[in-house]
């Protein structure tokens, strides 16, 4: 008798395994999100040729060098992964289909190779051609440049054996499949198995692996979860299609700072970095309107100054409208209740609509204070000086609190020519030293508002 094949069912978003359909994962709480796989054992000559063969050391006899880090030629990417891609690690970039992966990884791949680095980019989506045309578009044209087109797991390893690149680009992991399991290409089991071993590979030989990787719906990298524990480092590439800037941002980082952001420009030939992003967000910052206000935020190590704008008008409506882009509408709301309640702004017959011009989205609490100037700014019809920046942290009752990095947020400011900082009372005394600005400290809303109007 032929023995039926097991199957059973994955979830598509964390791979949570269950011998029947469920309609809602009981691990990541998502609908409609199992599919049906065939389970097999696995081959044991395949993971067998990749084990560390490592012994028991003591930690104080553990080397602590990582080595030399591998600079990409893109200072933002490297500034991203701290310095530089180190040996034997694995990086994980997701993004939208379209946002610019494919092109960030080829231009990077194309620095190495003029400096005489031996690269290769594998293909599962892509024919060589497609490719070459876009490497001319990139102007990416080297000889230590190679490119191949396979989705075998199997094979893709046996060629990076022979060719010993230095640094290895997979597009994209969801296209790979491995000859062990049955199920198809981009299925959890697939994922986890593919990722896995190129991550053990690259340990063992030293070799740094990119894994290109899609974005579902909601946001996150497509396939299990746990392919983000598994790597070394996360990249998002973010972007918005009616604005020219993108960023890739560190959510995980083992060698480095996580939640760096790098900011690059999409041009015709390719993504330009942006080594200062606080004039490019600012380029088109509209002067002596009310509503406008300048925020120095901070992006993990790097302070990046931003306009916040705040619309605030009378309402028909029975149910005023509240709308915030770029910042937490939660947030938003809080403030609004405190403007209301200590100031006296009485904001609840109005709409108000908050944005973060270039569409960068803000989430440190260290914004707070110029979201309420904003809004207060609107409400009074009353312009806030254009030299002036404005920092800190709002509580519920109306106390200003201070913020992390003063000192790096002023400095900032000041190099771009801004004259004023409000900022709270209890800030560093050393920014405040140290600052070529006149700094006004406050402690409550009704002092900050005395001193804007």
């Amino acid at each position: 008798m032929v023995k039926k094949a097991k199957t059973s069912f994955f979830c598509q978003h964390c791979g949570y395994m269950s011998p029947k359909w469920l309609g809602k994962c009981p691990s990541c709480e998502g609908w409609n999100c199992f599919a049906e796989e065939l389970v097999t054992q696995e081959a044991s000559g395949s993971r067998a040729e990749i084990n560390f063969g490592g012994k028991p050391l003591p930690i104080e006899e553990i080397p602590t060098e990582e080595g030399k880090r591998l600079t990409t030629g893109l200072a933002e990417i490297d500034r991203v992964l701290g310095g530089g891609v180190v040996g034997g690690s694995a990086v994980l970039i997701g993004g939208e289909p379209g946002i610019g992966k494919s092109t960030l990884m080829l231009q990077m791949m194309h620095n190495l190779a003029q400096n005489g680095t031996k690269v290769l980019y594998v293909s599962g989506e892509e024919s060589a051609s497609q490719i070459k045309m876009r490497g001319q578009r990139v102007g990416a044209a080297s000889k230590n440049l190679l490119v191949l087109v396979e989705v075998s797991l199997e094979k893709i390893l046996e060629q990076i054996k022979n060719i010993s690149p230095a640094i290895v680009v997979i597009d994209s992991i969801q296209t790979l499949y491995s000859s062990d399991l049955m199920s198809a290409p981009g299925s959890v089991g697939q994922v986890r198995e593919a990722s896995s071993r190129l991550i053990l590979f690259a340990k063992k030989f030293g070799i740094p692996v990119f894994l290109v990787g899609h974005v579902t719906k909601d946001g996150s990298i497509a396939g299990p979860k746990v392919l983000e524990h598994m790597v070394d480092t996360v990249l998002y590439f973010e972007g918005d299609s009616g604005h020219a800037y993108r960023i890739v941002r560190g959510i995980k980082n083992r060698f480095g700072p996580a939640n760096e952001i790098g900011v690059f420009e999409m041009q015709e030939k390719g993504l330009k970095e942006v080594p200062n992003p606080s004039s490019f967000f600012l380029a088109e910052r509209p002067q002596n309107v009310s509503g406008s206000v300048v925020v120095p935020s901070l992006e993990g190590t790097r302070p990046i100054l931003v306009e916040i704008q705040a619309l605030v008008s009378a309402t028909n409506l029975g149910m005023p409208r509240r709308t915030a882009i770029g910042v937490d509408h939660n947030r938003v709301s809080l403030l609004v209740a405190v403007l209301d309640k200590i100031c006296g702004l009485h904001l609840g017959a109005s709409d108000i609509f908050i944005n973060v011009a270039g569409g960068i989205k803000l989430s440190e609490p260290a914004v707070d204070l110029g979201v309420v100037a904003a809004m207060a700014s609107s409400f009074l019809d009353k312009p806030i000086d254009a030299r002036t920046v404005i920092l800190g942290e709002v509580g519920l009752t109306g106390e200003i609190r201070a913020v992390s990095q003063m000192e790096t947020r002023v400095k900032e400011a000041a190099r771009l020519g801004f004259e004023y900082c409000i900022a709270p009372k209890t800030s560093s005394a050393q920014a405040i030293k140290v600052a070529k600005m006149k700094v006004i400290t406050v402690s409550s809303l009704q002092q900050m508002l005395e001193n804007l109007f």
